[in-house]
C-alpha cells in the first residue's frame, strides 16, 4: 500500500478524529497494528496557529513515520499556506478535510460542506497540491459520499481530485446530512474505486475483523479506515490484521496487556497536555476502555472526580489489576452477522 512515494506498513488506517487522534493516540494505534494514522484536523487560519490547541495538534515529537496532517478551511490560498506550514513542521503527507460533518465546521463552509461547492473544493485541492509538490509531499482527500441523499457527488469529486494530483481518497459511507446516524453504505465507495486509479480507502462503521473483511470484499478498496471503533479498543487493528492473514479470529488480548497499553498511553498523554488538561482529557480515553467491562461504570464515575494525573494512573492500574484476577482475558468483539451479510 502506497501513498505517492511513501510505502505504508499495511492497509489498516486510523481515521482523523477531532479531540481524539492526537499524537499519543496515533502512536498507540500504530503500535497496535495500524499502518497509518492521520492527525486531528489543523485549522488553516494563521491567527490560530500559535494557540495551545493548534500547537498540540501539530506536535509530532517522537512520532513514527509517516506523519500525516489533516488541514481544514475554506480559502484556497490559506489552505495552501497551511499545508506549507505543516510540511515545515514535519508533515510527510497532507490530508484535506472534506469529511467532517460537525455543525461548527460546516457552518463555516469547511469540512464536508465543501462538497456542496465543487469549484471551491477543486480550487483548494489544486492549491494544496501545488504547495506540497515542491517538497515531494503527497496530498490526500477525505470526504463523504455527498452533501445529502440527492447529491452524492463523491465520484465526480474523486475524479477531479485525481486529475489535480491527489494521491489517495478516503470515503466515509455517509452524507454530510446523515452525520453519524444510520448505517454507512459502501456502494459509493465501490463506485469511487471503479472511477479512479489512485488508492481508495473505505471508512464508516468498520468495527470488527469480520466487518473489515466484508468491506474489503464488497468494495475492492485498497485500505480501510477505522475511527470510533478504535476508541478504547485500539488493538482492533491487530485483530483485523490477524483475521485477514489467517481467516481466523485473533485471540483477545490479556487484561494485563490492556492495562499496560493504557498506562503507557496515559503517561504519553499527560506529557503532552500537562497536569490540569491531561487528567481531564484522559477521562474519555479511560472511559472508552472501561466500556462494557464488569464494574466499569461505577469506577468511571469515581475516576472522573480525580484531579491528579498520578492518582488517576494509579487508580486505573489498581482497577485493572483487580479486573485481571476475575477476567484474565478481555472479551472478544464480533460484528452482527446480519450487518456483515448485508454489505454484500
Amino acid at each position: 500500500m502506497r501513498i505517492g512515494h511513501i510505502t505504508l506498513a499495511n492497509r489498516l488506517f486510523a481515521a482523523p478524529m477531532a479531540g481524539v487522534t492526537d499524537r499519543p493516540f496515533r502512536q498507540l494505534c500504530k503500535r497496535l497494528g495500524a499502518g497509518y494514522a492521520v492527525s486531528e484536523m489543523v485549522t488553516s487560519r494563521k491567527d490560530l496557529w500559535s494557540t495551545l490547541k493548534t500547537s498540540r495538534r501539530a506536535d509530532h515529537e517522537g512520532e513514527s513515520a509517516p506523519i500525516a496532517v489533516q488541514i481544514a478551511g475554506t480559502d484556497a490560498a490559506m489552505m495552501a499556506e497551511a499545508a506549507a506550514y505543516n510540511v515545515a513542521r514535519g508533515a510527510q503527507i497532507i490530508d484535506i478535510n472534506m469529511g467532517c460533518p460537525a455543525k461548527k465546521v460546516c457552518n463555516q463552509w469547511a469540512g464536508s460542506a465543501l462538497m456542496k461547492d465543487e469549484p471551491l473544493a477543486l480550487a483548494i485541492v489544486e492549491a494544496v497540491v501545488a504547495a506540497c509538490a515542491p517538497h515531494g509531499v503527497p496530498v490526500t482527500l477525505k470526504m463523504r459520499t455527498g452533501w445529502c441523499e440527492s447529491a452524492r457527488n463523491a465520484v465526480a469529486l474523486a475524479r477531479a481530485a485525481e486529475s489535480a494530483g491527489v494521491a489517495m481518497v478516503a470515503v466515509h459511507g455517509r452524507t454530510r446530512e446523515q452525520g453519524y446516524k444510520g448505517d454507512a453504505e459502501y456502494g459509493t465507495v465501490t463506485a469511487v474505486k471503479r472511477a479512479v486509479s489512485i488508492p481508495v480507502v473505505a471508512n464508516g462503521d468498520i468495527d470488527s475483523p469480520a466487518k473489515a473483511r466484508a468491506v474489503f470484499e464488497a468494495t475492492g478498496a485498497d485500505a480501510i479506515m477505522i475511527g470510533r471503533a478504535a476508541q478504547g479498543r485500539p488493538w482492533l487493528f491487530n485483530e483485523i490484521a490477524h483475521h485477514l492473514a489467517t481467516g481466523e479470529a485473533a485471540p483477545p488480548p490479556r487484561t494485563a496487556e490492556v492495562r499496560e497499553w493504557l498506562l503507557e498511553h496515559l503517561d504519553d498523554h499527560y506529557r503532552l497536555y500537562g497536569e490540569f488538561a491531561g487528567v481531564r482529557s484522559a477521562r474519555k480515553h479511560i472511559g472508552w476502555t472501561l466500556r462494557g467491562l464488569p464494574g466499569g461504570e461505577p469506577f468511571r464515575a469515581a475516576m472522573n472526580a480525580i484531579e491528579s494525573c498520578a492518582e488517576q494512573a494509579r487508580a486505573v492500574g489498581e482497577w485493572f489489576d483487580r479486573l485481571a484476577e476475575r477476567m484474565p482475558v478481555m472479551p472478544a468483539c464480533g460484528a452482527d452477522a446480519e450487518r456483515v451479510a448485508a454489505i454484500h
